[in-house]
C-alpha cells in the first residue's frame, strides 16, 4: 500500500504541478493556478499520516517506509526549487516569458550555485533523517528497525556526497575557459 501512495503521490505532484502552471499561463488564472500548486503540500501529508497508520496497525518496518521518509524529506528540501525549475521552463515555453536563468559556470558565481544546492540536498535528508529517528522510535524496541537505520545511512552519505561538491568547488573553483587572446604566445615567447 505504501509503494502505491508513494507512485500517488508523485502523479500527483506532476499533475497537480501541470494543473496549476496550466491555470496560472494559459487559462490567466493565476491564482487559481497558485490556489493548486499551494495543494502539493498535502500529498506528502497524506503520505505522512498512511505510512504513520499502516505502522499503528502492526506493519513491520522496512524498505517501503524509509522510502515514504525520503520522498517527503526530498519534497521538503527540493520540492520548492523544482516547481521553480519547471514554472520558468513552462513560463518561457507557453507564455512568452523569458528563457529560464541558466546556472552560472564559473567562478565564486558558480560555487555559491553549488553550495545552495547541497544546502537543498542537505535539508532533504536532514527532513527525511528526522522522519526516520522518529519511526524509530515509534516502532521501538519490540520491531525491526534495520530497514530504516539502512535510509538513515543512505541518508547520511547524499548528504555527505553533496558537501563534498560543495566543498571542491570551494578548494577548486572552475574557471572560465581562456580567451584566444589569453592562450596566443607573446611576441617574447616566440622568439624563445
Amino acid at each position: 500500500m505504501i509503494v502505491t501512495l508513494i507512485v500517488v503521490c508523485e502523479v500527483g505532484f506532476w499533475v497537480l504541478l501541470a494543473g496549476g502552471l496550466s491555470l496560472r499561463y494559459l487559462a490567466k488564472m493565476p491564482r487559481a493556478g497558485i490556489a493548486v500548486l499551494l495543494l502539493e503540500p498535502v500529498l506528502e501529508l497524506v503520505l505522512l499520516i498512511a505510512t504513520a497508520v499502516d505502522l499503528k496497525n502492526g506493519a513491520a518496518a522496512d524498505w517501503k517506509h524509509g522510502l515514504a521518509a525520503v520522498y517527503i524529506g526530498y519534497s521538503a528540501g527540493l520540492g520548492h526549487s523544482t516547481i521553480k525549475w519547471v514554472d520558468a521552463r513552462f513560463a518561457h515555453r507557453f507564455a512568452g516569458g523569458p528563457p529560464p536563468v541558466k546556472p552560472p559556470k564559473y567562478g565564486r558565481e558558480r560555487t555559491v550555485h553549488e553550495w545552495k544546492t547541497a544546502a537543498r540536498w542537505i535539508l532533504s535528508c536532514a527532513v527525511a533523517l528526522a522522519l526516520l529517528q522518529a519511526a524509530v522510535w515509534y516502532v521501538g524496541d519490540s520491531g525491526d528497525i534495520s530497514s530504516l537505520r539502512a535510509w538513515q545511512t543512505k541518508m547520511l552519505i547524499v548528504a555527505g556526497i553533496n558537501l563534498a561538491i560543495a566543498a571542491s568547488y570551494t578548494l577548486w573553483p572552475k574557471q572560465a575557459p581562456a580567451t584566444p587572446e589569453q592562450q596566443a604566445p607573446s611576441p617574447e615567447e616566440l622568439k624563445r
